[in-house]
């Protein structure tokens, strides 16, 4: 929503050194200081997605961090954003999310230099994060190359998973898988990344898989034909769909995908998985197909998936082929 209503706005100032601003819907803004060195900064925040405090903050800084990882930048300070009832919770609960949040920054050597409260009736919490990257190092969603492989490193199903931790019908062992893949930091992917050729990179969140995808594919002008047979999905959640456990943002991706997008007779169920919102899900990224199978294996043994799941095609009728 916000992006729509920026790009209304006019009379903002234009700057040669912002590289990176909003109109391509970037993962986040990276703006060049010098020859050597530029700013890699984003901002991210949501309602709580499980119920202990502390992992909730640690899943929050996870998923801030995760915009400046799909980058190719190095996360360094982070100031926190916090919204929170004035009454009716325990004031522990905030802490045991703030200490959540800076254990997981200090696992990723970032330091929290301040930040920013609010008295909401319902709790947020994020971070803005400002890292570094070389200018000429950039990771953006728009330069994938025809020919290259598409390349997932965390298993989708999240939004649904949680979902289901609403109604309480979630398995336990279910959410436990879910919420460590939550709380890994895209740090090793991205820094794996670096040894190889990778040409295009992003994160999925709220957007889903293919709604970042979509993202990735106008950005460059072509297609992004995925196998949904090859995109791994954490175990449970498939199950959790069938009962129901939808979130309302499957729905609205598809709603922002539009028309952009050929099926091929997809199943409504796998159709749902590839539209499920993720929290702090893993990097999308385009690879030239001599690297892709090298990264895969690199990944899989720093202990991130290495999926290839699709390729980049010259573009077609839509932006997006599924199957077929």
């Amino acid at each position: 929503m916000l992006h729509s209503v920026l790009g209304q706005v006019e009379g903002g100032l234009q700057d040669p050194d912002l590289l990176v601003g909003y109109q391509t819907a970037d993962d986040a803004a990276v703006y060049q200081l010098d020859e050597e060195t530029a700013l890699v900064q984003t901002v991210d925040f949501f309602t709580p997605v499980v119920d202990d405090p502390y992992q909730y903050g640690q899943i929050a800084a996870a998923n801030s961090l995760s915009d400046v990882y799909a980058m190719g930048g190095v996360p360094r300070f982070a100031l926190a954003i916090v919204g929170f009832p004035k009454s009716g919770i325990d004031p522990g609960v905030l802490r045991e999310i703030m200490r959540g949040g800076t254990e997981k920054l200090r696992e990723a050597q970032v330091v929290v230099a301040g930040g920013h409260s609010v008295q909401d009736p319902e709790i947020k919490f994020g971070y803005c994060v400002t890292g570094l990257i070389h200018p000429r190092n950039v990771l953006t969603n728009r330069s994938a190359r025809c020919g290259d492989l598409l390349i997932l490193t965390k298993p989708l199903g999240a939004g649904i998973i949680t979902t289901g931790v609403k109604f309480e019908k979630t398995p336990r062992d279910v959410l436990e898988t879910a919420v460590q893949w939550m709380l890994r930091l895209n740090r090793s992917a991205a820094e794996t990344a670096l040894g190889f050729e990778v040409h295009a990179a992003t994160d999925i969140t709220g957007y889903a898989l293919l709604g970042h995808a979509f993202e990735m594919a106008k950005g460059a002008r072509l297609t992004l034909h995925i196998d949904p047979a090859r995109v791994p999905v954490t175990e449970g959640a498939r199950q959790l769909a069938r009962q129901g456990m939808l979130p309302g943002g499957i729905e609205s991706n598809r709603r922002y995908i539009g028309s952009t997008i050929r099926w091929n007779g997809t199943s409504e169920l796998e159709q749902q998985i590839l539209l499920d919102p993720q929290t702090s899900g893993g990097l999308l990224l385009s690879v030239h197909p001599r690297d892709a199978e090298g990264l895969s294996r690199r990944l899989r043994r720093s202990g991130d998936l290495g999926a290839i799941i699709g390729e980049v095609r010259e573009k077609g009728d839509y932006l997006l082929e599924i199957g077929g």
